[in-house]
């Protein structure tokens, strides 16, 4: 069986696919508040050649897909892709992040459609503050979203939460027991820097911070459970809570991953500048010359990340986060 290594004998074999760069929300550390400027369709992928960019990855040793955005969900038709996606020999899992704004839509479709697996990210339980993080959303549509899950027959649900001091951070054993009550894991994202947010470091707060406060309350015993993603889990009565330090204790030496941005550029390293034009060859259907340049992607892959050497992007809508 086809594996990609990397210069450093990482094996990537997981894929993050940005399916569009728009969102119907404007989260504060992820989009300025009067948004970005759209891409127009015809620079946007197609599903079929993002299609066909899956078939020759997994040609190559890729197993595991998500579906980003932006938003994935604003975008019409991606049960069409995820259809698509499924059919490919050698893709094991399918799974989607999404803000969960639109699940009560389209919950029942996506599992239809064979998605294996979603996670919702959710910073808050408070509906003002809820509006203010993401300046556009309305909190009940999400809450709705995990019982539309639930109603769909997804199992394996898990919330992403970037806590921000000073903003959420007075939440952390809140998220937790709502988390415990809708039976989802839950993920505790470092504040990470962006061109968005130029005084990040007013936000941070450091995974070992948020270990105490609930420590203040649960105990916590270490998981040896793994996901396709980065995560260190406890078990954490009855259910588990993940940490993720992309500062703090950088997980860099065990990246498994690969982006496909909805442009159509390869991003080896979310947090470097590095990306690799490949819509040219999915246009031209030339399956050998997108083979040649997933590889040598995965070659120009870097040692670590430099999120906080220099501004890497200008959106993280725009390169699926």
């Amino acid at each position: 069986m086809a594996e990609l290594i990397d210069k450093f004998g990482r094996k990537i074999n997981y894929l993050r696919i940005s399916v569009t760069d728009r969102c119907n929300f404007r989260c504060i550390y992820c989009m300025p508040k009067e948004g970005i400027e759209w891409k127009p369709m015809s620079e946007i992928l197609s599903y079929e050649e993002i299609a066909l960019f899956v078939k020759v990855a997994a040609g190559l040793g890729i197993r595991k897909i998500k579906l980003t955005g932006g938003e994935p969900l604003v975008r019409k038709g991606v049960e069409n892709l995820i259809e698509m996606l499924k059919s490919i020999d050698g893709i094991e899992e399918i799974s989607l992040t999404t803000n969960g704004s639109l699940l009560k839509k389209y919950a029942k479709s996506l599992k239809e459609a064979g998605l294996d697996r979603i996670t919702v990210s959710l910073d808050t339980l408070k509906a003002e503050r809820f509006k203010f993080i993401t300046r556009m959303g309305d909190l009940r549509d999400v809450l709705d979203g995990f019982e539309a899950i639930e109603d769909a027959g997804f199992k394996d649900t898990k919330i992403n939460t970037v806590v921000m001091k000073g903003v959420n951070d007075d939440e952390i054993l809140d998220l937790v027991e709502f988390a415990l009550k809708v039976k989802c894991d839950i993920r505790f994202i470092e504040f990470m820097p962006t061109d968005i947010v130029k005084d990040w470091r007013r936000y941070f707060i450091s995974i070992s911070e948020i270990k105490r406060i609930i420590k203040d309350k649960y105990e916590l015993e270490h998981s040896d459970k793994k996901t396709n993603g980065p995560s260190d889990y406890f078990k954490i009565d009855g259910g588990f809570v993940g940490f993720i330090t992309p500062l703090s204790s950088a997980f860099c030496s065990v990246c498994n991953r690969i982006r496909l941005t909805s442009d159509g550029f390869i991003l080896p390293c979310l947090g470097h500048p590095d990306r690799v034009g490949v819509r040219e060859a999915l246009k031209e259907e030339n399956e050998i010359k997108i083979s040649k340049l997933i590889k040598y992607a995965v070659e120009i892959k870097p040692k670590e990340h430099a999120l906080l050497k220099e501004g890497i992007h200008s959106s993280m809508a725009a390169v699926g986060g």
